[in-house]
């Protein structure tokens, strides 16, 4: 699919780029990659991809998913020294560009920042520039819920994320990238002014369609920042 002339231009021109972190920035679903580690994994995955259809509101497929397998913090402790995040292909060229552009990167995520502080950290992105979920964990380590004060703990939160983004740093033009329903919300009025569906890992159909341009991989939004 090739972008119109105007889609071209936004994406050379924008300020700000939020890319959604599983299945985009990271080859996997952090939250599936998880349950399956604590054993859990073939239940969760079913919820997960209720959840990216659209098809449940996500803050109730988030507390079904985490009560299916309630991580500890040494268990998860434990993940993120066994499984390093998988970074997809071309990212970290295509971050480089952005900011070599002037433009800033930011993460909008519906998984974890325990998870995503480290795909942060590779890809040279400040902590302050990720907006994600945050598990929380009791005074032994114990699993007791997530915030529910982070609008990305809800539906359309994505999009709340975005607009604060925005809005904090009166930016002028603002590109979402991810490959979910709650990646396509985010282009409205006050939050992204374009869309870009990345299918190089998940190809969701409902959401390529409505996408303002759909790609592959990374390398095809590299060369069109020449």
């Amino acid at each position: 699919m090739l972008p119109s002339k105007e889609v071209l231009e936004l994406w050379r021109n924008a300020d700000a780029v939020c890319f959604d972190v599983d299945s985009t920035v990271c080859l996997d679903e952090g939250i599936d990659e998880l349950a399956e580690f604590c054993g859990a994994g073939k239940a969760v995955a079913e919820w997960t991809s209720r959840a990216m259809s659209g098809s449940v509101p996500f803050e109730e497929a988030l507390a079904a998913r985490l009560s299916l397998f309630n991580p500890s913090l040494s268990q998860l402790q434990d993940y993120l020294e066994k499984r390093p995040p998988r970074i997809s292909p071309g990212i970290a060229e295509l971050v480089n560009k952005l900011k070599a552009n002037g433009t800033t990167v930011y993460l909008v995520s519906g998984g974890f920042r325990q998870m995503i502080y480290p795909v942060a950290s590779i890809l040279g992105i400040p902590s302050e520039n990720v907006f994600a979920n945050q598990l929380l964990f009791g005074s032994n380590g114990e699993f007791i819920g997530f915030d529910e004060n982070e609008p990305t703990s809800r539906s359309g939160g994505k999009a709340t994320a975005v607009q604060r983004i925005r809005k904090a740093h009166n930016y002028k033009e603002l590109v979402m990238i991810g490959d979910g329903a709650t990646d396509l919300e985010a282009r409205q009025p006050g939050g992204a002014d374009l869309f870009i569906c990345y299918a190089g890992v998940q190809h969701r159909e409902a959401v390529a369609a409505k996408a303002d341009w759909l790609v592959f991989n990374f390398e095809q939004l590299i060369s069109a920042l020449d």
